[in-house]
């Protein structure tokens, strides 16, 4: 028979149990991020970590690097097997493929409708590539907001200086480049041949569209993909846009001064600061608009991504705090990643920054990076749809024949047709 000592402690050890079971476990407060480029997108993420924690040290990141070639490999495989336990907590996703897997796989993302993010405090047009049905699917990393980048000693040659080429629209574009080319012999920019991404931002300055309200491609009869068309052709004829036939080659014409400047999604400054035997010499401004268009800005976007948070997070209200309170709620976070890494935000709180407003002497000591996110929050939202890629390459072929002399009606028509087919159309 047990004594009373043994008797009460065996009742408190039940008791002490019973208690432990009616106590919650904490979730852990470790979430995995899949993400590319370690001096760029990793870094960011590790600099969020370290911000998070200040106010949750026991948080941790397990952040692992996944080129966007091999995401899309892993995706392919996770998808098609219907198992999601292999999916990370975060996901970097490139902008313009977000919403084809939001929209095939409607399940692999959480939408953030209850994260208490504020996403009016970003950038329309960047915010814009991650929507499906209204509801926002990424927190908007990277600003790809369009930038026309020149060389004021060369344009001071010719008689111009980049305020000669703000806010103007291209056709006054053209005649200041066929004039400074025919002064100094350069082309004002350059761009890779056998690529639309040019006529792709000009449509979207103007707040154009390559899909019609069926979802079908649009490009016969698309009076602003038209325009961009005949603009794009008349840059390529007069030789004040010159062509590249390969990314080095392409980098290389305004590194090494073959050309006036670039126009290009922002980070492309990265590479024009490589050549620093320049420094100084180079201004930031924004792109021409479409001729006679109603509605026609100067601003557009190319490239960028966001953070998507998987069906397979093990703690969503952790992971959606987290993104809150640092790419989405940071000043701070924002502040360390540009002089760290050239992360410029979309989110425009991120602009009062002194950080932001600083003068950069590579730029002839303009505030450069509060001018471009002021140029993101004008860019208007441009719907890439589901089969945006296959939308570029046709309209590639397209413009490539058409600069050759192919007749425009039946490039644009066979482009059409194209895409349809890639479509399963």
């Amino acid at each position: 028979m047990m004594n009373n000592r043994k008797l009460s402690l065996a009742l408190t050890a039940a008791a002490m149990t019973a208690a432990m079971a009616c106590v919650p476990v904490l979730a852990e407060e470790k979430l995995t991020v899949w993400t590319w480029d370690p001096g760029f997108n990793i870094y960011s993420m590790q600099e969020a970590e370290k911000i998070y924690q200040k106010d949750h040290p026991d948080f941790s990141l397990d952040i692992v690097e996944v080129s966007w070639d091999d995401t899309q490999t892993k995706l392919g495989t996770i998808l098609s097997s219907g198992n999601y336990s292999e999916l990370p907590d975060i996901l970097l996703m490139q902008d313009f493929a977000f919403q084809k897997y939001v929209m095939t796989f409607p399940d692999l993302f959480v939408d953030f409708a209850d994260s208490g993010i504020d996403f009016t405090q970003f950038a329309a047009g960047k915010t814009g590539a991650s929507v499906v049905d209204g509801k926002n699917y990424g927190v908007p990393f990277d600003n790809g907001a369009d930038v026309a980048v020149y060389r004021a000693d060369i344009l001071e040659q010719a008689g111009y200086t980049e305020a000669d080429l703000t806010d103007i629209d291209w056709e006054r574009f053209i005649e200041i480049g066929k004039d400074v080319k025919e002064k100094t012999g350069y082309s004002l920019f350059s761009t890779l041949a056998k690529s639309s991404d040019l006529v792709m931002q000009m449509v979207q300055s103007a707040g154009g569209t390559i899909w019609n309200e069926e979802g079908m491609p649009f490009f016969v009869g698309n009076e602003i993909m038209l325009k961009s068309i005949e603009t794009y052709k008349e840059l390529f004829e007069t030789g004040v846009m010159a062509t590249t036939n390969s990314w080095d080659e392409y980098v290389s014409t305004f590194t090494t001064g073959k050309t006036c400047g670039v126009i290009n999604g922002c980070w492309i400054m990265a590479s024009i600061e490589t050549a620093e035997d320049t420094a100084g010499n180079w201004r930031v401004t924004n792109m021409p608009k479409l001729t006679g268009l109603d509605g026609a800005t100067n601003y557009s976007n190319q490239g960028g991504s966001s953070w998507g948070i998987t069906s397979n997070c093990s703690n969503l209200e952790l992971a959606q705090d987290f993104l809150s309170a640092t790419f989405a709620g940071s000043v701070e976070l924002y502040e360390t990643i540009l002089p760290g890494c050239g992360a410029l935000s979309t989110w425009i709180p991120a602009a009062d920054s002194d950080v932001y407003s600083e003068p950069q002497d590579f730029y002839g000591g303009q505030p450069v990076y509060e001018s471009i996110t002021q140029f993101a929050a004008n860019v208007i939202p441009f719907d890439t749809g589901i089969y945006y890629v296959e939308a570029n390459n046709a309209l590639a072929t397209a413009l490539t024949n058409i600069c050759a002399g192919g007749d425009l009606e039946f490039e644009l028509q066979n482009a059409e047709e194209t895409i349809k087919f890639d479509m399963g159309m």
